[in-house]
């Protein structure tokens, strides 16, 4: 089993890593600004301070690498849909990755995290085409569980109708960064994945 506590900071880097001290099996969690990514990452490690969290949205730049016990990196990109200089910052992301996901046999799983109190949108649709047209593995996570009532977590899935997205029920996992019986399925998906 995986010491999901035992984590720390590794690097950033611009693109994928040239120098890493050891090879390990990745998860890159990508999402639009302020969905939740590093407060996520922080609560699945039990760090309130591993990822950095930001109002900001666009705050993180690069991709941070953190080891998780000696066994795989979480990847944390950055967020997408960022809106000021949004001409810029979508060539910015779109250069990131592209670099990130060329050749890159490292990669496992890619963790796109959605906001469940919101309809995805053009970019959440795009990046989810990208992975299943690239036979890219890749589940869904939405965050944020802890603030719907019982009639908005209902509308989930006719969120993704909505946007035309046809997700299967074994790829879709539900998330919060407060209620740990969310993270625990989530960690028990990781250790299948890693182990």
């Amino acid at each position: 089993m995986i010491n999901f506590e035992n984590a720390h900071f590794v690097t950033s880097f611009a693109g994928k890593p040239s120098n890493l001290e050891k090879e390990l099996p990745e998860l890159l969690f990508v999402g639009r600004s302020n969905c939740g990514k590093s407060s996520l990452i922080n609560a699945l490690c039990k760090k309130n301070r591993l990822a950095f969290t930001s109002s900001t949205p666009g705050y993180t730049k690069l991709l941070n690498y953190f080891e998780v016990d000696n066994k795989f990196y979480i990847v944390d990109a950055p967020g997408y849909g960022f809106a000021k200089n949004r001409d810029k910052s979508y060539v910015d992301f779109g250069e990131l990755m592209d670099n990130y996901f060329e050749n890159n046999s490292n990669l496992k799983l890619v963790l796109v995290l959605l906001d469940a109190r919101r309809i995805p949108n053009e970019d959440d649709v795009s990046i989810i085409n990208y992975l299943i047209e690239s036979k890219i593995p890749y589940i869904i996570c939405y965050t944020k569980m802890d603030k719907l009532n019982m009639s908005e977590k209902a509308k989930i899935s006719k969120n993704l109708s909505a946007v035309n997205l046809k997700i299967p029920a074994d790829l879709q996992y539900f998330t919060s960064s407060v209620e740990e019986k969310y993270l625990t399925k989530l960690r028990n998906y990781i250790n299948e994945i890693i182990d």
